[in-house]
Order: C-alpha cells, then sequence, then structure tokens
C-alpha cells in the first residue's frame, strides 16, 4: 500500500526550495552563498534561515539570506537575481517548485547545481540533489503514535478522528499524509476508526499555506457539524503544528468533551507550550540544525568537486529524474522527552518556553 500511495501522490506533488552560493566576496575561497527561503511566516523557516546562515559563515561563506513572503514571484526574481550575480551553487527552499522550470533552466545553462531543500523540486532536470528529513517517516511516527495511545494493536475501539495534512503544492505534505495513513487505513478499513466528518482524502484534508486560520476556520465547522452533539473526538491527525495550532483554537473555543489525542511537527514554541499545557500530545522534532550541516557538506563538496554525501538514490522521483538525497531522520518529542530533545541540547533555553 506505501508504494501505491506514494506513486498517487508524488504523481500529483508539488514542492519548495533553499539557495546557495554565488562568487564573490570574502571567505570560502571567494565563494557568496544566497539562501532564499519561502517565508518567515512559519517558525520552522526562520529556525532554518538562521541555522543556515551561521553555519555558511562558519564555513567561511559570504551569506545572502532572502525571505520571500510565501510569493512566488518574488522567489523566482531573487533566484534570478543569484544568478545573474555569479552564483556557484544554488540550495532552493522554494514555495512552489513547480514555478521555478524556467529560472532553472537559467541555473542549467550556466552549470550551476542546485540542491533542492527540504522540499523537493519537481519536474526540472536541474535539481542535483535534495537534503531534507525522512518525511514519510515523519507520518508514520505520528500514525504509530496514534496507534499506541488509542491501543488498536489491541483491538480497541471505536475511535473518532479527523486529517489535516499541508499546502497541495507542498510535496511534503504527500509524503507525511502518506506514510501516517498507511498505518491507520487498515483501522479506518476495519471500523476502529471512524472518520465521522468523512473527510479523508488528500485534497479534502489539505490545508492551503500550512495556515493555522484556514485549519482553525475547517474545524470549527467539523465540530459543529459532528461533534456539537456531544460526540466525542478522540485523536486528530495534524501533520505540522501550524494546523494543529489552529485545530487546538478550534477545540478550546468549540469542544467541550474530553480532550484528543494531537499530533504535530517542528515543535514550535507555541506548540510546545500546548504539549505542556496538555492541549497537544506530540511534536515531530526535526532538528534543523542537522539539516543546515548537511547542506554545508553538499555545498563544500560540490565547490571542491567532489560527491556530495547521500543515504537514498531511489525515493524521490521529481517527475524527471530521481534525485540523489540524504535524509536526516526525524524524532518524536512529547512531555516525556521535549526536555532532553530541545533544552538539553541547546535547541531552545527553558525561557523560551515559559
Amino acid at each position: 500500500m506505501k508504494k501505491k500511495i506514494l506513486s498517487v501522490l508524488l504523481a500529483t506533488g508539488m514542492t519548495a526550495t533553499l539557495l546557495v552560493g554565488c562568487t564573490g566576496g570574502a571567505g570560502g575561497g571567494g565563494k557568496k552563498v544566497g539562501v532564499a527561503m519561502p517565508t518567515k511566516d512559519l517558525q520552522r523557516w526562520n529556525q532554518d534561515g538562521q541555522n543556515m546562515e551561521k553555519q555558511l559563515k562558519e564555513a567561511g561563506y559570504t551569506v545572502d539570506l532572502q525571505y520571500a513572503s510565501n510569493d512566488i514571484n518574488t522567489q523566482v526574481t531573487q533566484i534570478e537575481n543569484m544568478i545573474a550575480s555569479g552564483c556557484d551553487v544554488l540550495v532552493i527552499a522554494s514555495i512552489d517548485g513547480d514555478s521555478l522550470g524556467t529560472v532553472l533552466a537559467q541555473a542549467k545553462e550556466k552549470n550551476i547545481p542546485v540542491i533542492a531543500y527540504d522540499r523537493l523540486i519537481m519536474n526540472s532536470d536541474a535539481v542535483t540533489y535534495y537534503a531534507t528529513f525522512d518525511n514519510y517517516m515523519v507520518g508514520t511516527k505520528q500514525g504509530e503514535y496514534i496507534e499506541e495511545k488509542l491501543g488498536l494493536k489491541d483491538g480497541n475501539g471505536p475511535y473518532n478522528m479527523e486529517v489535516f495534512t499541508g499546502d497541495p503544492g507542498d510535496n511534503n505534505a504527500r509524503f507525511f499524509y502518506g506514510g501516517a495513513i498507511d498505518v491507520l487505513n487498515p483501522y479506518i478499513e476495519n471500523g476502529q476508526i471512524v472518520i465521522p466528518s468523512g473527510q479523508l482524502d488528500f485534497d479534502t484534508v489539505a490545508t492551503a499555506n500550512w495556515a493555522s486560520d484556514a485549519a482553525q476556520s475547517r474545524m470549527e465547522a467539523i465540530i459543529s457539524a459532528n461533534y456539537a452533539d456531544g460526540t466525542k473526538l478522540d485523536a486528530v491527525l495534524c501533520s505540522n503544528d501550524s494546523t494543529a495550532f489552529g485545530v487546538t483554537n478550534a477545540l478550546v473555543a468549540n469542544y467541550t468533551g474530553e480532550y484528543p489525542i494531537i499530533t504535530g511537527q517542528d515543535c514550535d514554541i507555541a506548540n510546545v507550550k500546548n504539549m505542556l499545557d496538555g492541549k497537544q500530545s506530540m511534536s515531530i522534532f526535526k532538528d534543523t540544525r542537522d539539516l543546515a550541516s548537511k547542506t554545508v557538506e553538499m555545498v563544500d563538496a560540490i565547490l571542491k568537486g567532489t560527491d556530495a554525501p547521500v543515504n537514498d538514490t531511489t525515493t524521490y522521483n521529481n517527475g524527471v529524474k530521481v534525485v540523489p538525497s540524504y535524509l536526516c531522520e526525524p524524532k518524536f518529542a512529547d512531555v516525556s522527552n521535549y526536555k532532553t530533545l530541545l533544552i538539553d541540547s541547546g535547541y531552545y533555553t527553558e525561557d523560551q518556553l515559559k
């Protein structure tokens, strides 16, 4: 079933990107690195940008960090400017990878390697490498968390569940969804999990721009139509923290029953606080410092004329080619281990989570 779901999702998938390596400037052998991130609206992209900038500077590069405010034309212009200024490598964290074909063709004409950062760039033969987390594993861990907490392997149920995933233009959302649904679908099919709203297919449960307000609005409508009579909600599968935050807001304002299991991803500060308050059950921790480190290794290898580190050469087909990839491993955090993962590791301070 895994291969079937992924093949269907990837066939319609879109993507996102980060941008590295302009010529000129001091350090790094005279190389300047431009980092183009999609938006500042989500905490995780701010962290990615800051981690990338810090580690590239430590490696001796001059860094130009730019955010595109989730505007595709702005990001295309930023990439065009970086190419025109003599970039040696592009590491692109894109808003919509299917909208970058023309500008990446310009990069290919100038023999500029491209690293897709975190989100795979689709339908382009200009993509040289892909650096990301194991996104199917993210969904798998979320599904397994619900499976364990509800005792589904022991035959418990039926339980009521709702589903929220991310932006339909983000290829990663399809991996998150596919990984979780592969775990939970057998229980949906045998009736241990019931979806009272009937909303389960990817296009219906997708959340444009991963927006919290969109998730909140949809959850409010679901509560009104399916749970206002006292029906219990047992779990909400949320692919990331911004959707989980919107779901939580809707529940706090409109739901009076026992609080459901809620999954998430990114360990955003607001969501970790919700976990400590009992309003969110878990969040997948993706240490962006690790991803930044691996991407810097890739940049160094490319600029030194050697092969970049990869650990997957079969999974990520962007519609034109299978892109050699490096997948970092995600972990899950909850109230039992958040201190070790997030505070003791230096990712956050205790004051940030108060």
